[in-house]
């Protein structure tokens, strides 16, 4: 029997009771047609997770005070990431936490629905990192190719080797043109490279356009996510912060009222800025061109309001004809927010008129990469953020606890390419449950790099002391099938006989996160087949 039309869907699943409260539905008109229903995400919103507020007026209630908002992880230098110390405090913030769960998992959810709504999907993914591979097989001839055909069309090129060899490339340029102001679409590249930071110390103001990325560089925080930087924050810390920052009404946490004010302070600085940069999803080689998606349409104020325009982009970004775009475009916004499409998809061959454009083609260690064994097709990464929305760790603890530019299962196979010791803890923030490898639209085998990491670090002596000891205790057991029986024998007979906050100590954070230990089994599987079946197995 089909449910009743009168009962909202969301009362039917009993969401409604579950969901936290900055994913439930809002009171805002922006989000609506005319007629008054709500627009789905595919024409720009999220569909509400919550039923409609009644139109009888609750009685009122102090509102609660705002949990404060987690701190990513604090860096020691060179010392390796301390995720677990960082996901520990984000966990503990238990609204943030919950949030993020639900909303990362939502977005999951509706790739979900968007993948089963294309027959070819699994097709796609075959073709798509089908093309990247050959890409990268034959990259110096496609950026070769890339290179003439961005000349022919008016475009600068430059090369950077390095980060730092960018952010000075970029500085020239904006130093040449005489510009002290930069608007800036998201990029993951300049991210990497420092270049805020960079240009800040040159007397060169930044302001994002993306306002994710505006929200975190008014709270001076790195992006938590590769898609939604800001998705680690409440509506409370958003409204905070503006009112800190922009002057706005610290009570109002609609999030309409902050998107607007925003919009409103920051479009001045746009208006007057003088140079744009972009980065680029993809690059063309056969025509030179190269397209930047966003939902905002916040790239094209960045390339087409000042009068010069830098593009900064990976040498990874290349693909070989325009014919292969189509493949990635039906890929991407599905598996980044579930969405058929992103609202632009931003196409530039040539400076506009009266204007320049340069491009910045920039390695960074991606030729090593592409040299590595075992790690080279993380260079297929299209930078959709699947793998982080599915992740289970990364969900529970929060973009910024990985301490890098790149989080989640892509950051853990990313990350120690630039700096093994640094992240060297990175590759054990994972179940290797493989969920991550199941939604790559591009087939990369996440986890079991992840896995190709650990071994790798290990061997190397990149393994923090105390885990290393533990395994070595644990190889030694295991590899003696009698001392092992002892040892699990005594354990069992401990568990059973100790106090229950003794066992709390030996279980360490498992039962510091309000968990119990399972019971122990009255009988081992190795008891139970001798006993049933005989001492026929070697001991």
């Amino acid at each position: 029997m089909s449910p009743s039309p009168e009962q909202p869907p969301e009362r039917r699943h009993g969401l409604h009771d579950l969901l936290h409260p900055d994913l439930q539905g809002a009171a805002g008109q922006s989000a609506r047609h005319e007629d008054g229903s709500r627009l789905v995400h595919a024409e720009a919103s999220s569909r509400p997770l919550a039923p409609e507020q009644p139109a009888a007026t609750p009685e009122p209630q102090p509102a609660p005070q705002p949990e404060p908002q987690p701190r990513g992880v604090s860096e020691h230098g060179h010392r390796p990431i301390d995720h677990d110390e960082a996901a520990r405090r984000f966990i503990a913030a238990t609204a943030h936490e919950k949030m993020h769960d639900e909303r990362l998992w939502d977005l999951r959810q509706k790739r979900d629905g968007q993948m089963h709504a294309i027959p070819e999907w699994e097709e796609l993914r075959e073709l798509a990192s089908a093309i990247k591979q050959h890409a990268l097989a034959n990259l110096p001839e496609y950026l070769e190719q890339f290179e003439a055909r961005a000349k022919a069309n008016g475009i600068e090129v430059h090369w950077a080797e390095t980060g730092a060899q960018h952010n000075e490339i970029v500085h020239g340029l904006l130093a040449d043109h005489g510009a002290k102001s930069l608007i800036k679409s998201k990029s993951m590249l300049t991210e990497e490279t420092g270049l805020r930071d960079y240009l800040r110390g040159k007397g060169i103001e930044i302001i994002e356009t993306d306002l994710g990325e505006r929200i975190q560089q008014l709270d001076d925080e790195a992006p938590s996510h590769i898609v939604v930087p800001a998705t680690h924050k409440l509506r409370s810390d958003v409204a905070h912060l503006f009112a800190e920052k922009l002057g706005t009404d610290p009570g109002n946490r609609d999030a309409n009222y902050l998107a607007e004010q925003q919009r409103q302070k920051t479009r001045p600085l746009i208006l007057n800025a003088d140079a744009g940069m972009t980065g680029a999803n993809f690059a063309v080689a056969e025509t030179g061109s190269f397209v930047v998606c966003t939902n905002e349409g916040n790239a094209d104020l960045s390339a087409n309001v000042p009068p010069l325009h830098v593009a900064s982009i990976g040498i990874e970004k290349v693909i070989p004809r325009m014919a292969d775009l189509g493949v990635f475009i039906r890929l991407l916004s599905r598996s980044a927010l579930g969405s058929p499409i992103t609202q632009y998809s931003s196409h530039f061959r040539g400076p506009r008129q009266g204007g320049r454009m340069h491009i910045v083609l920039v390695d960074n260690g991606r030729s090593a990469r592409l040299g590595m064994e075992q790690f080279w097709t993380s260079l297929k990464c299209i930078r959709c953020g699947a793998c982080m929305n599915t992740c289970p760790v990364y969900r529970r603890s929060g973009g910024l606890s990985y301490g890098a530019t790149y989080s989640g299962p892509i950051g853990l196979i990313l990350n120690p390419t630039f700096d093994r010791k640094k992240y060297s803890a990175l590759p054990f923030a994972s179940t290797l449950n493989g969920s991550c490898t199941n939604v790559c639209p591009v087939k990369i085998n996440i986890h079991e790099q992840i896995f190709a990491w650990r071994k790798e670090l290990a061997e190397e002596g990149e393994m923090a002391s105390g885990k290393r000891a533990t395994l070595k205790a644990a190889g030694a057991l295991l590899s003696h099938p009698a001392m092992y029986r002892a040892a699990t024998r005594a354990a069992d007979s401990a568990l059973r006989a100790l106090p229950h906050f003794v066992v709390g100590e030996f279980a360490g954070v498992w039962s510091k996160d309000g968990r119990d230990l399972p019971d122990t089994p009255h009988e081992t599987f190795h008891s139970w087949y001798q006993r049933t079946h005989g001492k026929t197995g070697a001991e």
